[in-house]
């Protein structure tokens, strides 16, 4: 008979996914389908407007194991399309491969949410998504405003180009606080990402809920009129709002 230790040797490495918080329906995470969402504990920024601040420590998982996660989602084949898995940042995980491929042998899809800390993990999962929510911050000379991480802008815009090179469906979407993100920075991001081809950009007005940062907390007016959306759309991107 093996030993314990030899047993969590043989482990897949998927048993290892930390989990932060589950949520087991959700009809808004993945586009068109009913998916569950596993939230992954660890993100390598520290970005102020977060509303899950936390799922930022690497430890500390409150979440449930990824086994009993496995075992739930046996019993929901042909009940739930998708499971999607969010964060914290889920890339920064090196299980999160062996995670996708044990959710996709159980016949769901799979969906990702991510920043793009990690351009090179992400280029290796991207085959096993079959849809991608990407979070650009703001233009790439300024990301280190929000994450509070030096040389976050050149990762995120190298996962950009991953992404928009994989052929995988995606989204990608910008959150908008008036004191992190202006109407110039809008601008400029716009223009950058005109540039790498992208034809639909979603903004998503900040929400307070979570947010740890009292500043970013309080009242702010809204920059997000009619007439800024109508010069970001003329830089090329076509604008939702949500």
């Amino acid at each position: 008979m093996r030993n314990a230790a030899s047993s969590a040797r043989t482990a897949p490495a998927y048993a290892e996914l930390r989990v932060g918080g589950f949520v087991p329906f959700s009809a808004t995470d993945f586009p068109g389908a009913l998916a569950a969402v596993v939230f992954c504990q660890g993100c390598p920024w520290r970005c102020g407007y977060c509303h899950n601040p936390h799922l930022i420590a690497r430890s500390s998982a409150q979440g449930p194991a990824w086994a009993d996660v496995l075992a739930w989602l046996d019993q929901r084949r042909g009940l739930l399309d998708a499971v999607v898995f969010s964060g914290g940042e889920p890339l920064a995980q090196p299980a999160l491969a062996d995670a996708m491929d044990a959710v996709r042998a159980r016949g769901f899809r799979v969906g990702l949410h991510t920043g793009g800390a990690y351009p090179r993990r992400l280029a290796r999962v991207l085959p096993r998504a079959d849809w991608v929510g990407f979070d650009v911050k703001a233009p790439q000379a300024d990301y280190a405003a929000t994450t509070t991480v030096r040389a976050s802008g050149a990762a995120a815009f190298m996962s950009l180009a991953h992404l928009s090179c994989s052929g995988v469906a995606h989204e990608v979407r910008t959150t908008v606080h008036p004191l992190l993100t202006s109407a110039e920075a809008l601008l400029r991001l716009a223009r950058e990402l005109a540039q790498r081809g992208l034809r639909r950009w979603v903004l998503q007005r900040f929400r307070a809920t979570g947010c740890a940062d009292a500043a970013l907390r309080a009242p702010h007016a809204d920059i997000l009129d009619d007439a800024l959306l109508g010069r970001l759309a003329a830089e090329g991107p076509a604008v939702e709002v949500r």
